[in-house]
């Protein structure tokens, strides 16, 4: 049996909100009542009424709530729009990072996006792209200051080079640590070997900055390193696409600068000549190679289909059936184009979706209107009464009716809200959703090999290649009748691009040549 599952609603309402009459009960049984119409369990309510949206990510009951989400005791967060969530733009990033990380799912009933559903899922997608985006922006500013400060020879970040220090924004020698620097050089020109340097300064005494002994990596790093002889390197490093390591940049973007030099060049070159030697008598392991859908492509005969390292080709090695990787990879990129659906079904389907929610849409704006005019009523019936125009029993007769029916549409709002949010989100991607998801197409070929990489995971189930055809079998959104008929954005749509022998190009063990 599938366990429950467990969520937690988030209540977040200005004063100014809550002056209109827009209450934290009126969010919190809207959400309830999602939440019971998609059968799942409340677990917890986060409370921060009256708190501003501008930075709600160090209050207690966020912290709560994030702990509860890293910790598994909730699974998603029904809340009433996104701005409800937080109005910082990073802060949204940060909080939607956080939860897809910890497979958490996002609810936000005002813009239709439920992650635990499939089209919803496309959220987190999207907002990842944002997040590279806004962080890629930010590089780019810090860069660009990196570069004019490396030129006017300023520090830029870290430490000096070891042997060196900076005082008041200058780089000079260290009185200390230079003579050890310059050992290294001496040492190494004289074992070439860089841990029996490195054993040589650990039993002679000596130490790195931090205190450690020196490692054959350290000291192959200080060597190679250009600031001994007086050519400060600076913006020559990056991150890793991983973040976990330090890789060079191109030469063409090091800067160097001139500083008062530790060892003549004449040693500094003879060390380094002795380390390329080296370097390019190892044989470097060869690069393997990720392509963009493997493990996902099966010929017609159900064998997994493999790139050989010496063919561009998905092969089946059982009957030799072929696709070239280009060529797949068009297929796919054409699907992208109308979205998985073609422009008379979204109509089709759109148009059948909006008719059923207008209406309840059209229901509401009634009873909200009513309600409007029942306040309305009541405050004329009160303002009688203060002028004495009606009496006590004239204003009970009078005002009591009223303030009845006030109740019922207030109790009755949430729930026709409730309906309202689940039938968008049932039967609707949200707008923007759906936008950015047709922008894929025309962004698919500048995008990195590891953001395509990340969508076709995403939302591909399996490729399978026949003779004839391609079928892709997609994890999003089936067929528009599909949808109509069950009631539901779910399952596996089977989205297959066929193709007759007039416009294919096979020939003989080439396999497909184009399309």
């Amino acid at each position: 049996m599938e366990e429950t599952k467990q969520v937690g609603i988030w209540i977040r309402v200005s004063t100014e909100d809550q002056a209109r009459g827009d209450s934290p009960e009126h969010h919190e049984k809207r959400a309830r009542l999602y939440a019971e119409s998609k059968g799942w369990q409340i677990r917890e309510v986060y409370h921060l009424e009256a708190v501003s949206g501008k930075a709600v990510m160090q209050h207690p009951e966020a912290k709560r709530m994030l702990e509860d989400i890293r910790k598994g005791n909730i699974t998603g967060l029904i809340f009433s729009k996104l701005a409800r969530l937080a109005r910082n733009t990073r802060e949204l990033l940060d909080f939607s990072e956080i939860f897809n990380a910890n497979n958490a799912d996002l609810i936000s009933l005002q813009e239709s996006i439920d992650t635990s559903t499939p089209a919803g899922r496309l959220f987190y997608t999207m907002i990842a792209a944002m997040a590279q985006w806004e962080r890629e922006e930010i590089a780019d500013r810090v860069s660009a200051s990196v570069v004019i400060r490396a030129k006017l020879g300023k520090p830029i970040s870290g430490q000096a080079s070891y042997g060196y220090r900076w005082v008041n924004k200058v780089l000079v020698p260290d009185p200390v640590e230079a003579p050890v620097r310059k050992l290294i050089y001496e040492l190494y020109l004289e074992h070439k070997r860089k841990k029996t340097v490195a054993r040589i300064l650990n039993e002679s005494g000596y130490r790195t900055r931090s205190g450690g002994e020196f490692s054959h990596t350290a000291i192959q790093r200080l060597i190679t390193d250009p600031t001994a002889k007086g050519l400060r390197r600076a913006n020559y490093t990056k991150r890793s696409s991983d973040k976990k390591a330090m890789i060079l940049k191109p030469k063409e973007e090091w800067i160097y600068t001139k500083c008062d030099a530790i060892v003549s060049e004449e040693l500094w070159n003879q060390c380094n000549a002795i380390i390329e030697d080296a370097r390019s008598k190892r044989k470097r392991p060869a690069k393997k190679t990720v392509n963009l859908f493997s493990g996902l492509v099966t010929c017609q005969c159900g064998t997994k289909m493999y790139v050989p390292s010496n063919s561009p080709k998905y092969t089946c090695f059982e009957c030799r059936n072929k696709i070239a990787t280009g060529d797949l990879e068009e297929v796919f990129h054409e699907q992208l184009k109308t979205f998985f659906f073609s422009p008379v079904e979204i109509t089709n389907y759109l148009s059948k979706a909006d008719q059923m929610i207008k209406e309840k849409e059209e229901l509401l704006a009634s009873i909200l209107e009513e309600e409007k005019k029942t306040r309305s009523d009541m405050d004329k019936v009160y303002k009688l009464y203060l002028d004495e125009a009606i009496s006590s029993d004239g204003f009970r007769e009078r005002y009591k009716p009223l303030e009845e029916r006030l109740q019922q549409i207030l109790e009755g709002v949430p729930e026709l809200q409730a309906g309202i949010d689940f039938l968008k989100i049932q039967y609707l991607s949200s707008d923007q959703i759906l936008q950015e998801s047709k922008d894929l197409y025309s962004r698919w070929p500048e995008l990195p090999s590891q953001d395509k990489r990340a969508i076709v995971e995403n939302i591909t189930e399996r490729i399978i290649i026949g003779k004839n055809e391609v079928s892709i079998r997609l994890c999003y959104i089936p067929s528009s009748s599909e949808l109509m008929a069950n009631g539901e954005r779910t399952g596996g749509a089977r989205v297959g691009r066929k193709h007759t022998q007039s416009d294919r190009i096979y020939s003989g063990n080439t396999g497909w040549a184009g399309f």
